[in-house]
C-alpha cells in the first residue's frame, strides 16, 4: 500500500493488523504513527500500548497475547528490531530462529490478531525475509520513499496555505535548492518564514536569503557561480559568511572539491554521452540539480576543472603535512582561479 491508501486508512478508522513501514523519509514515516496512534485513541503503557526495540523482541509474542485489560485492542510499535533483516541483530535472531518463530506465530493466529491487536514494524531499511513475506501476505507494508522535488514543494505549499501565506513557485523551488529536501528540516525552515509573512503575507527570494539556514552544497553554488563569473569580491564574501558560520574549513575544502569534481563529470558526460544522473548518484528528488551543473559546468573548461581538482589536492597534502595554513591556502587558491 502507499502512503495515501494508508492515509485514508487512517482517517476512516480502519487500523488493525500488522503493519511495516519503512523508508529514507523519516518524517513523512514518523508524522503517519503519530496518526496511528492518535487514531487508535487512548493508549495506556504497559496495557493497550506497548513499545518494542532490538533490547525485548524476544517478548513480541508474550506482548500479543497479554490481553489489554479494559480496553478492546492493544497497539504495538516494533521500532529498530533489526528483525526484518536477512542477519538482524546476532542475539535477538541469530540464524533467523526468531524470525521464524514470529512468522509463524503471526500465520497461525491472524485472525485472533486483527481482532485484538495493531502491530507496527518501523525500520529504515528491511530484507525480503519470512516475517516480510508473511506480513506481505497477511497485513500491510507501506515505504515511504524519499520525495521528489514536485512533490516536495506541493507539501510546503499546502503548509503555507494552511497558514494564509503566499509562495510563488519560483520562490519555492528557490527554497527547496536552498535549503535541500529533507522534510523535517524544510518544515522547520518554513515555520520561520511563514511567522515572518505573517498572515495574508508573501514570502519573497530575499526573506529566504535573510533567514533560512541554507546547506553548505547550496551555498557552494553560489560560491561557484561568482568564481565563474570572475567576480572576486562575491565569491570571497561567500568564502568568509561561510567561516563566519562556523563551518570547519576543511569541510568547505571537501565539499568544494566534490562539487568541482561533479562539474568535472558533467564535462565528462556529455563528452562521452553518458547518463547524467546516475553519474552524478543523484536521488530522484535531486534531479532538479542537473541542470544547475549543466549550468555551472559551462563556466570552466574540462583543463581548467582538472587544474583546480589537482590545486585543491595539492593544499589538502600541504595542510596536512604542515606546510601552510588551510585558511590562507584556500584563499589563495580560490584568488588563483579569478586571476
Amino acid at each position: 500500500m502507499n502512503v495515501n491508501q494508508l492515509d485514508k486508512e487512517i482517517k476512516n478508522g480502519e487500523l488493525g493488523g500488522i503493519y511495516i513501514l519503512y523508508g529514507e523519509e523519516e518524517y513523512l514515516l514518523e508524522n503517519t504513527v503519530k496518526k496511528m496512534i492518535k487514531a487508535f485513541g487512548e493508549t495506556v503503557k504497559g496495557i493497550n500500548f506497548v513499545q518494542i526495540d532490538d533490547s525485548n523482541i524476544s517478548n513480541i509474542i508474550d506482548n500479543i497475547e497479554t490481553p489489554a485489560f479494559g480496553y478492546p485492542k492493544k497497539m504495538i510499535i516494533a521500532r529498530d528490531t533489526g528483525i526484518l533483516k536477512k542477519e538482524g541483530k546476532k542475539k535477538n535472531v541469530a540464524n533467523g530462529i526468531l524470525v521464524d518463530k514470529i512468522s509463524e506465530y503471526i500465520k497461525n493466529n491472524i485472525d485472533i490478531i486483527n481482532e485484538s491487536v495493531v502491530i507496527i514494524f518501523i525500520e529504515k531499511e528491511i530484507e525480503k525475509n519470512n516475517l516480510y513475506k508473511t506480513v506481505e501476505k497477511l497485513g500491510k507494508i507501506c515505504q515511504f520513499s524519499e520525495l521528489k522535488a514536485n512533490e516536495i514543494g506541493a507539501r510546503l505549499k499546502a503548509i503555507c496555505k494552511a497558514y494564509g501565506v503566499h509562495i510563488e513557485d519560483y520562490n519555492l523551488k528557490y527554497f527547496i535548492e536552498c535549503c535541500g529536501t529533507d522534510m523535517q528540516e524544510l518544515i522547520n525552515e518554513i515555520r520561520k518564514l511563514i511567522e515572518f509573512a505573517g498572515q495574508n503575507g508573501t514570502i519573497e527570494k530575499e526573506d529566504i536569503d535573510n533567514l533560512c539556514i541554507k546547506k553548505i552544497d547550496s551555498v557552494i553554488f553560489d560560491l561557484t557561480d561568482n568564481l565563474g563569473k570572475r567576480e572576486i569580491k562575491k565569491a570571497m564574501e561567500v568564502l568568509y559568511n561561510l567561516k563566519y558560520q562556523k563551518e570547519p574549513v576543511q569541510k568547505i575544502l571537501v565539499t568544494l572539491y566534490n562539487h568541482f569534481k561533479k562539474l568535472y563529470m558533467v564535462k565528462l558526460c556529455e563528452k562521452f554521452n553518458k547518463d547524467l544522473s546516475n553519474t552524478l548518484n543523484l536521488k530522484p528528488n535531486q534531479t532538479f540539480l542537473i541542470n544547475k551543473y549543466r549550468n555551472q559546468a559551462r563556466y570552466f573548461s574540462e583543463r581548467d576543472l582538472r587544474r583546480i581538482l589537482q590545486e585543491l589536492t595539492d593544499l589538502d597534502y600541504k595542510y596536512k603535512s604542515g606546510n601552510i595554513d588551510i585558511e590562507v591556502g584556500l584563499d589563495t587558491v580560490l584568488c588563483g582561479l579569478l586571476g
